[in-house]
């Protein structure tokens, strides 16, 4: 298949990118290249693309495709809590746009990367599935409930849209993030041998690795019509449903000499839910979620190692609120986000 990836310079794409070509599809990126200097180690090796903001897609640069794999968003929650209205526009309208426009140049299939923290404030101890009541608290996920919503409405005998609910990730990629919550408590251990937790650690998280979203995708992509049209997929699976102070415990055991420490000064986090993957094993069942938190912590560990992070790129590098704050500084980021 020819598949347009958005998002192919971030954090997610540059792991799925090689997966869909190693699988034997013909793969094109679209990307504003923000964060595409965001590299930890060699630099990786990117398919064709486009530099464009998602804002500025124009209608020829869909044409031709079998699908779209929809990754390019603001991401996440306190970068999508910066500016709400950025937020909105950029992936809540323009990911619309871009699904209209791939409607109407022919694709046939668009895969959009949803996530669980749709189920927000659902608390308690219960498995969420996807039938399960959406309660979003912050802008990012609002924007992408709003998403779902609409594509639902696109969708078609000729356009099948699938929302894919990734849990929170994890794990090494080329392109890193230490905003996300298994690489930050690794990358605190690894520099300065402390895990530190400002919850109280009690809320629920579920995890999956950039290589078991990866692998959904691909799943997705080929499965038949019927098994995912307009339906969304949890991404995960239950062995990764933690307590934010279990996730921190994995971190002790994966770097040496590194201490544990719940300082709860933020108080109980509203966000807690844990989340079924059955259904996703069921229509895709070539897909299961490979990657524990605990060997994720590990591999994190090893690779920051190996590479030799430093604390001023952990700081500010790989942390996008940080990243940003530095390109604006510098009279950079205004230009490229219009705001």
């Amino acid at each position: 298949m020819r598949v347009l990836l958005t998002g192919h310079q971030g954090y997610l794409g540059t792991v799925m990118a090689p997966v869909l070509a190693q699988a034997g599809h013909e793969v094109a990126g679209l990307d504003s290249g923000l964060f595409a200097e965001c590299v930890l180690g060699p630099v990786p090796d990117d398919p064709p693309g486009h530099r464009v903001d998602l804002r500025d897609v124009p209608a020829s640069l869909l044409e031709g495709f079998d699908a779209v794999i929809h990754l390019a968003a603001l991401s996440n929650d306190p970068l999508g809590a910066l500016a709400p209205e950025l937020t909105y526009d950029i992936n809540h309208h323009a990911s619309v746009r871009l699904a209209r426009l791939a409607k109407e140049a022919g694709v046939r299939r668009f895969l959009y990367a949803s996530t669980c923290s749709v189920y927000g404030a659902s608390g308690g101890d219960d498995l969420l599935d996807e039938d399960a009541p959406l309660r979003p608290v912050t802008p990012y996920a609002e924007s992408k409930v709003r998403v779902e919503d609409e594509l639902v409405d696109l969708a078609g005998d000729g356009f099948t849209p699938v929302f894919l609910r990734n849990a929170t990730a994890f794990g090494f990629s080329p392109r890193l993030r230490a905003d996300i919550v298994l690489n930050n408590l690794v990358g605190h251990a690894h520099l300065t041998g402390q895990v530190r937790v400002l919850s109280d650690g009690t809320p629920w998280r579920p995890l999956v690795h950039v290589a078991d979203i990866a692998d959904a995708f691909l799943a997705a992509l080929t499965a038949p019509r019927e098994a995912v049209h307009a339906r969304a997929f949890n991404v995960g699976g239950e062995m990764n449903n933690l307590t934010v102070a279990e996730i921190a415990e994995h971190v002790v055991e994966a770097v040496p000499g590194s201490e544990l420490l719940i300082t709860g000064e933020t108080g109980a986090d509203p966000r807690s839910y844990r989340v079924s993957f059955a259904r996703i094993r069921e229509a895709l069942p070539g897909y299961h979620a490979r990657w524990t938190v605990k060997a994720g912590a590990v591999e994190l560990a090893d690779a920051y190692r190996c590479h030799g992070l430093s604390a001023e790129d952990f700081r500010r590098r790989f942390t996008r609120l940080a990243w940003l704050d530095d390109r604006r500084k510098a009279g950079t980021v205004s230009a490229e986000l219009r705001t």
